[in-house]
């Protein structure tokens, strides 16, 4: 299902579609913002991923040689891309519905046995 390390996929390709022909360093700031996991994207991670979209066909890009300033690359969506948006949110309702169920059974019992060790023993308060 693509580069998983660290969801940087399914966040560019949602935010391509919700923002067409962006700037690498606009979205570097934006997926920062909308990161689903807390670790820290890396700029060289981003266009890695970029560059394997595009090989996909999923993103298109063009330097942008107009206005001042160093000519920019522009990244673009591309219909295939739109349909791999739709895959990945598919794939992150599963997982996402999953890490719930487990969660929610592995609560109480990280809880359990927190309170249990917190408790002091039979034999330290007969000493």
């Amino acid at each position: 299902m693509g580069n998983l390390y660290r969801f940087v996929e399914p966040v560019l390709l949602f935010l391509l579609k919700q923002k067409p022909n962006s700037y690498g360093y606009e979205l570097a700031g934006e997926v920062r913002r909308h990161a689903l996991t807390d670790a820290e994207i890396e700029a060289a991670a981003l266009y890695r991923t970029l560059r394997q979209l595009e090989e996909n066909n999923c993103v298109t890009s063009e330097w942008d040689v107009h206005g001042n300033g160093p000519a920019r690359r522009v990244y673009a969506l591309t219909p295939h891309g739109e349909e791999h948006l739709r895959e990945w949110v598919v794939v992150l309702g599963n997982l996402s519905k999953s890490m719930s169920g487990f969660v929610a059974k592995a609560r109480p019992i990280a809880a359990s046995r927190a309170k249990a060790a917190r408790k002091p023993s039979l034999a330290r308060r007969a000493g």
